[in-house]
């Protein structure tokens, strides 16, 4: 059966908490074997000590159920509340096929999908691919010096998440939020406490300094990130080695945390770049590359509603050619010679492109010869050829070549600074990141929402401690087992996701990665192949950005408007002497015709004494058409 969710936000002690609980789709579950109908429905059937895992039916809409608590907002009484429908089950996708919105965005208006390869259109499959780039990080480490104790460990999958901050300096592991706050410090294996963090980082809080940190963005990063936490805590607690602050000492020998993070980088890089790494995962496909059918069917369907495709990647020709031929060229059964080839899928290839450099001064476009897979001499400056493929380039030069505007292109990419970031600040194109961890991040979130329902219970339980004080008392309530309560389920949610915890959050808090997908994906999902579930007229819609005042305080409670700022509304429900202020100012009049030219007040020199009342939408983040067609519809 289909589950569907009632949302139930009820408000304690000026706090607010909500929880997820399953319903129907006429009626609403009290709990046991009892329903009542959708007109019956009330607050005060509600048994908010109930586990949302109860339900499980067949319901085809959702509401938002509002209940106030007794004591809240000077109400003595059992409390109210509204139930507020909320839409239909139907008009939203099967969770693990949603593309999910933080910038509303007319699909009908990209003329251009772009997209990456390597974790895009080619999906490494994990944790095999990594599991096989760390062991050859850690062979180049040794080859170059270091233990060969080191080969002892595997890559364990559970530890690593992207988005994290490897500060060089301590040699620690960040999770940060937005602001460079300290969420999460971890030293190899060793997690640090409060006070530890306080004598590294004062005010638990760092800097985003490129020459100190660096940011573990991507997907490939994940083995290296768990190579960081397995040499610092190899080096701090071996025997032979003697750790300090800023690194480790064996004899007259010092290596500091820094030098090991360059080491670190430059293996990581001639893995990639020089390494068997890709010519391992051409030689089995099948072991490390994802194949979907629906890849090829997705792409035709973008250029037969009329889009334009291009290929654009950092990846070279040689490499780009075998991935892509294993993901799109299509045999003939009968005579088992290709039939189609993954160049047809696309009007345009750029390989080699040097993002994020791609996105500012760029490189010389040249032509890929297909066949030697040598690049052509001189630059190439006459148009883009749908079938062949280029190397390098500029994104000023390339969007002029295929007539591209800024809001026409969709490029959809798995790097957070060089797909999304670059291409969003610097050119304006709309942006899809894909995260393949948010199928994961989902099904905690779903399969676990026991676990967010106890912390949102303890947050009620906290308000209660306060219920009918004010400044006047004395009194201070003891919470300190609901503050252990909180830190001991949310460490249990966070262990829910991994060892370092959710990749959007801890606790409460966001992370630096997702205050990045928020400001520059426009979209997001775990897999691009999620367009294939929406029409190309589709209008993606952001839902409203609300803040805590806007959160945590219901539509339906009276406000009673006592500030001593001046009201800025112009509407009609205002008092008498506040419209009078904002009324047109009229013409004096006087009984006496023959001296009304005398009194009549004069015209001022003054355009507009103030602005008018826009009667037309004003507003433009909804809006991604062109200026002509804004200017039509104005």
């Amino acid at each position: 059966m289909r589950k569907t969710i009632v949302k139930f936000v009820f408000q304690q002690s000026k706090r607010m908490a909500a929880a997820n609980y399953y319903g129907d789709a006429n009626s609403y579950m009290d709990g046991g074997s009892n329903t009542k109908p959708e007109s019956e429905v009330t607050t005060s059937s509600f048994d908010l000590s109930l586990n949302c895992s109860d339900f499980d039916s067949t319901s085809k809409k959702y509401y938002r159920v509002t209940k106030h608590s007794s004591g809240f907002g000077g109400d003595s009484g059992g409390g109210g509340g509204t139930v507020t429908f909320m839409g239909s089950a139907g008009e939203y996708r099967q969770v693990s096929s949603r593309v999910f919105v933080n910038r509303s965005l007319h699909l009908d208006k990209i003329k251009f999908f772009g997209f990456d390869m390597d974790y895009t259109l080619a999906v490494y499959k994990s944790p095999a691919y990594e599991s096989l780039a760390f062991d050859m990080i850690v062979e180049r480490m040794v080859s170059i010096g270091y233990p060969k104790e080191l080969q002892d460990f595997e890559y364990d999958p559970t530890y690593p998440i992207r988005g994290l901050w490897f500060d060089s300096l301590y040699g620690n592991l960040l999770k940060v939020d937005a602001y460079g706050n300290i969420l999460v410090c971890v030293h190899g294996f060793q997690f640090l406490k409060t006070s530890e963090v306080y004598a590294l980082y004062p005010n638990k809080f760092l800097h985003l300094d490129e020459s100190r940190v660096y940011v573990l963005n991507t997907l490939f990063n994940l083995p290296e990130t768990y190579l960081f936490a397995c040499l610092m805590d190899f080096f701090s607690n071996s025997p032979q080695y003697t750790k300090t602050d800023k690194g480790v000492m064996s004899g007259h020998l010092f290596m500091s945390f820094r030098s090991i993070f360059q080491d670190v980088r430059s293996a990581v890089d001639w893995v990639h770049l020089k390494g068997s790494l890709k010519q391992e995962t051409i030689n089995n496909p099948q072991k490390y590359v994802h194949k979907d059918e629906r890849l090829p069917m997705l792409l035709d369907r973008m250029r037969k509603h009329g889009r334009k495709t291009f290929l654009l990647t950092n990846s070279e020709y040689s490499y780009t050619e075998k991935i892509m031929a294993y993901l799109l060229n299509h045999t003939d059964e009968k005579n088992g010679e290709s039939a189609r080839t993954w160049e047809s899928y696309f009007d345009y290839i750029v390989v080699d492109s040097c993002k994020p450099l791609f996105f500012s001064e760029g490189t010389i476009l040249r032509q890929v010869n297909r066949t030697t897979g040598d690049l052509m001499i001189g630059s190439h400056t006459g148009p883009i050829q749908p079938g062949q493929v280029y190397s390098g380039g500029n994104c000023d030069v390339f969007t002029e070549m295929i007539g591209a505007k800024g809001k026409d292109v969709m490029y959809i990419g798995d790097h957070i600074f060089g797909d999304i970031l670059k291409s969003k600040k610097i050119r304006g194109w709309r942006t899809f990141l894909i995260v393949p961890e948010l199928n994961q991040e989902l099904h905690v979130w779903t399969d676990k929402c026991h676990i967010f329902s106890r912390l949102q219970n303890l947050d009620v339980d906290l308000g209660e401690k306060y219920k009918n004080m004010d400044s006047s008392c004395d009194y201070k309530p003891d919470i300190s087992k609901i503050r252990s309560a909180i830190g001991e389920v949310t460490h249990e949610m966070d262990m829910s996701y991994g060892i370092l915890g959710s990749l959007f959050r801890s606790g409460s808090r966001q992370t630096f990665f997702a205050s990045q997908v928020m400001r520059y994906a426009d979209l997001y999902a775990s897999n691009f192949l999620n367009l294939i579930h929406y029409p190309f007229s589709y209008m993606f819609r952001a839902p409203a950005m609300l803040m805590p005042h806007e959160s945590t305080v219901g539509h339906e409670q009276s406000f009673v408007l006592e500030s001593p700022l001046a009201t800025r509304s112009r509407s009609n429900n205002l008092p008498i002497e506040i419209q009078d202020s904002v009324a047109p100012l009229p013409a004096l009049s006087v009984a006496n015709p023959r001296t009304a030219k005398t009194l009549e007040r004069n015209p001022s020199l003054v355009p507009h004494l103030r602005a008018d009342t826009p009667k037309k939408l004003t507003h433009h983040h909804d809006d991604d058409d062109s200026e002509e067609e804004s200017d039509k519809s104005a």
